[in-house]
C-alpha cells in the first residue's frame, strides 16, 4: 500500500487543484495510467500513476486546493479492499518505490506501530483565503491563481463565464471580468490605514508605490509573475551574475538549413530554426566544459554527467515556464529540433507532465525570438549558468577569401549572451566555453545532422 502524493509540478509551485479524478474507489490502476487532473498557476496536467494497484482511498476531492507533498490518495495492491483500508502506518511520505507488484497484502499494524506512528488525517486542514461566495461558486473548480485573483477582487464567480476545458474559469476569464469592471458579490473593502510602527520595530524607507488614476488601468499581477519576481531577486541575491557575449556568424549554419528548410518541414512539420543548431553545440561544448553544466551545493560544485537542457518558453506574455530536454548529450540536431518542439507546443497550451518543468543542469533563453539583441539573464537556481540567444540579423562581416587576402560579405549575424555564477569558475573558463559554441556553430558540417 502506497500513498500518493501531490508532486512538485515546477520549482515555484507550492500548491494545485485537483480538478478531476479519472478513477474512483475500489477501480484497478495500471502503472504510469492518468489517475488524476491538476491544475495550477503553471500547468494544467494529468498525473499518472507511480504504481499499480487497487485505488482503496480518495482523500482530496475534485475541486479542492492542497499544498505540494499533501497525500491525496491511497493505492493498494489487488488483493485489497477498498472498505478495509488501513490507515498508513509510517509518517514519511510513501513513495512509488515503496510499492512492488509482488507483494501480498500488508499485514495490520500493531498497537506498537501505531502509537509509534499514528495515522495520517484523511485531510490536513489548509487555510486559503476565499471571498464569500454563493453556493455556485464554492462548487466552482477553481485553480488557485484563480481564486486568488476572484479574492482580491471582490468578484461572485457565478457571474463570470468560463472558457477553459469544461466551463472551467481561467485566469484569463477573471482578467477579463475586471477589465470590464467585474461583478461584486460585496462592497469594496476600504483601503487598510497605515500601521504605525512599533518602537521596537526598525524603521525602513517605503518603497514607492503608484496608485491607479481614473485614466489607468489596473491588471493584477498573476501569481506566477510574483513568483518568477521572487525567483529572480533570490537569484541575484545567491549568486554573484557576470555577463559574457561572443557574435556568432550563422552563415555555415544557413549552408545547410536554408538547403534542407522545405523538406525538414515537410517531414516533422514545423520550422527548422537556429535554435535546435546552437543547442546542439551548447550540448558539445558542455561535454568539454563540464563545470559549465552543474549545480552549487552546500560549499560544494556538483558537476552533473549528464545534460538536461531547460529552454525557457513565454507563455503569450503571462510569464516563462522552462521545460527540459532530458539527456540531451545523446541527441543529434534533429532529434533535439524535435523534442523542443514538442515540449514548446505543449507548455504553450499547458500539457505538460510534471517531471517536464523540474530539475534542469542547463537553461537556454530563446530572446532573440522576440527580436532582442543583447540580454542578461538571471539565472535559474541552482544551475550555474544561463544562455540567451538573441536576435540573428543580415549584417557586412568581415571574411576569407580564398586566393586574396579578405573581403566583405553580408551574413547572418547575431549575439549569444551568458550569465553566470562567478562562484563556480572564471571569466576565462566562461569565455572558453563561449568560445567553443561560436567554434562549433561556426564550422561544423551540420548536413550529417539533417
Amino acid at each position: 500500500m502506497a500513498e500518493i502524493t501531490l508532486p512538485q509540478l515546477g520549482e515555484t509551485v507550492t500548491e494545485g487543484t485537483i480538478t478531476k479524478w479519472f478513477k474512483k474507489v475500489g477501480d484497478s490502476v495500471a502503472l504510469d495510467e492518468p489517475l488524476f487532473e491538476v491544475s495550477t498557476d503553471k500547468v494544467d496536467t494529468e498525473v499518472p500513476s507511480p504504481i499499480s494497484g487497487v485505488l482503496t482511498e480518495i482523500r482530496v476531492a475534485e475541486g479542492d486546493t492542497v499544498p505540494v507533498g499533501t497525500v491525496i490518495a491511497v493505492v493498494g495492491d489487488a488483493s485489497a479492499a477498498p472498505a478495509a483500508a488501513a490507515p498508513a502506518a509510517s509518517a514519511a511520505v510513501v513513495t512509488s518505490t515503496l510499492a512492488s507488484s509482488n507483494v501480498s497484502a500488508p499485514p495490520p499494524p500493531s498497537a506498537t506501530v501505531a502509537a509509534e506512528a499514528p495515522p495520517v488525517p484523511a485531510s490536513a486542514p489548509t487555510p486559503t483565503p476565499a471571498p464569500a461566495a454563493t453556493s455556485s461558486e464554492s462548487s466552482a473548480v477553481l485553480s488557485p491563481v484563480v481564486r486568488k485573483l476572484i479574492a482580491e477582487n471582490n468578484l461572485n464567480a457565478a457571474s463570470i463565464t468560463g472558457t477553459g476545458p469544461g466551463g472551467r474559469i481561467t485566469r484569463d476569464d477573471v482578467l477579463a471580468a475586471i477589465s470590464r469592471g467585474g461583478t461584486t458579490s460585496a462592497p469594496a473593502p476600504a483601503p487598510a490605514a497605515a500601521v504605525a510602527p512599533t518602537a521596537s520595530a526598525p524603521q525602513r524607507a517605503a518603497a514607492p508605490r503608484a496608485v491607479a488614476g481614473a485614466r489607468d488601468e489596473v491588471v493584477a499581477l498573476s501569481k506566477i509573475r510574483q513568483a518568477t519576481g521572487a525567483h529572480m531577486v533570490a537569484s541575484q541575491a545567491i549568486s554573484p551574475h557576470v555577463l559574457s557575449v561572443v557574435e556568432v556568424d550563422y552563415a555555415n549554419v544557413d549552408v545547410t538549413r536554408l538547403r534542407v528548410k522545405e523538406e525538414f518541414k515537410a517531414q516533422e512539420g514545423f520550422s527548422l530554426t537556429y535554435l535546435p543548431f546552437i543547442a546542439r553545440a551548447v550540448v558539445d561544448a558542455l561535454a568539454d566544459f563540464p563545470h559549465m553544466n552543474s549545480s552549487v551545493g552546500d560549499n560544494e560544485l556538483i558537476v552533473h554527467r549528464y545534460v538536461d537542457l531547460g529552454i525557457a518558453v513565454d507563455l503569450d506574455y503571462q510569464g516563462l515556464l522552462v521545460p527540459v530536454v532530458r539527456d540531451a548529450e545523446g541527441k543529434r540536431l534533429r532529434a533535439l529540433s524535435r523534442e523542443i518542439n514538442d515540449l514548446a507546443t505543449r507548455t504553450r497550451s499547458r500539457h505538460l507532465t510534471p517531471d517536464e518543468i523540474s530539475g534542469g543542469t542547463f537553461t537556454i533563453s530563446n530572446n532573440g525570438s522576440a527580436g532582442s539583441v543583447l540580454t542578461m539573464p538571471v539565472i535559474n537556481q541552482p544551475q550555474v549558468a544561463i544562455l540567451s540567444t538573441d536576435a540573428i540579423s543580415k549584417k557586412p562581416v568581415v571574411i576569407e577569401v580564398p586566393g586574396f587576402s579578405e573581403s566583405i560579405a553580408i551574413h547572418p549575424v547575431g549575439n549569444l549572451a551568458m550569465a553566470w555564477d562567478h562562484r563556480a569558475f572564471d571569466g576565462a573558463y566562461a569565455a572558453g566555453f563561449l568560445s567553443r559554441v561560436k567554434l562549433i556553430l561556426e564550422t561544423r558540417d551540420w548536413s550529417s545532422e539533417v
